[in-house]
């Protein structure tokens, strides 16, 4: 596994951003690019990275709603998903990211209809929409799974992959995503493990973080850093060791670099405990 986070410190040049990466310790990173940079700064990213031996994990098309009931904003936001797409491909990212959308005002929020049939078929709808466009060669487009939105769980993300039929749709793994109720909370290594053994070899990108679950009455469930809740570090780990050994491992949603060090501490110290490498 490749660990990376985000690159707090400034940097104009591709070689400053590896400088940056190295004193970090990353061997993976988000792209650096968005999908307005010019081709020759993109093709100078790619050829930084692959000389320092460095993967880029993704390129996050977030903030569009590709299912949205607007039909002007559908259009805008699959548009945009095949940009990110085609940024994906040029950069050597494994991937460009999404959630798949949602039925309501929110882009990832919930609705009563996200689950329905005819939002299934416009998600597969909308995924093959977008990997037409963009036609990439080596990149893939994933969708990373919310517990408000499909794909939310194993059989949900395997009737995706069947329905969408493209070579080019692969998956992305946010294990904390898909801890939605006090019995996946009681058992993440089962998640885990049952996520790695049906999609292992399509998955092209982790999300790092934590889950922890208060105490009242009502389910309350919260994201924390790692090694702050109840996601079975070993189990995830361990699990993800027996894939591609360039997978990228990515930290996210922390309160600046020192949080982001703490995190990546308790990921290595736990990769140590179980004998593989980030």
């Amino acid at each position: 596994m490749r660990l990376g986070g985000p690159v707090f410190a400034d940097h104009d040049t591709p070689g400053e951003w590896i400088d940056a990466l190295d004193d970090l310790g990353y061997g993976a990173a988000y792209c650096p690019v968005d999908p307005d940079a010019d081709p020759e700064t993109v093709r100078a990213y790619r050829e930084a990275a692959a000389e320092a031996d460095v993967e880029i994990a993704e390129v996050g098309a977030w903030g569009v709603n590709p299912v949205s009931p607007d039909p002007d904003e559908r259009e805008d936001a699959v548009a945009s998903c095949a940009r990110h797409l085609e940024l994906a491909d040029a950069v050597g990212a494994n991937c460009a990211v999404n959630v798949a959308g949602s039925r309501g005002d929110s882009w990832a929020g919930p609705h009563p209809e996200n689950f329905d049939a005819d939002t299934f078929d416009l998600v597969v709808e909308s995924v093959r929409e977008i990997i037409d466009a963009a036609d990439p060669d080596s990149a893939s487009y994933t969708l990373e799974a919310m517990p408000t939105t499909v794909p939310d769980s194993v059989d949900s993300y395997c009737r995706l992959l069947d329905a969408v039929d493209r070579d080019a749709f692969a998956v992305h793994f946010d294990p904390v995503n898909l801890v939605a109720s006090p019995r996946r909370y009681a058992d993440t290594a089962g998640l885990i493990d049952e996520f790695v053994d049906e999609l292992g070899e399509r998955i092209q990108c982790v999300h790092l973080k934590d889950v922890a679950m208060g105490g009242e009455p009502l389910v309350h469930l919260s994201e924390v850093p790692p090694g702050e809740g109840n996601l079975d570090y070993r189990a995830l780990l361990r699990a993800l060791d027996d894939l591609d050994d360039d997978l990228p491992v990515m930290l996210e949603h922390l309160d600046g670099p020192e949080a982001y060090e703490r995190a990546a501490d308790h990921v290595r110290s736990v990769a140590d405990e179980v004998g593989v490498s980030v």
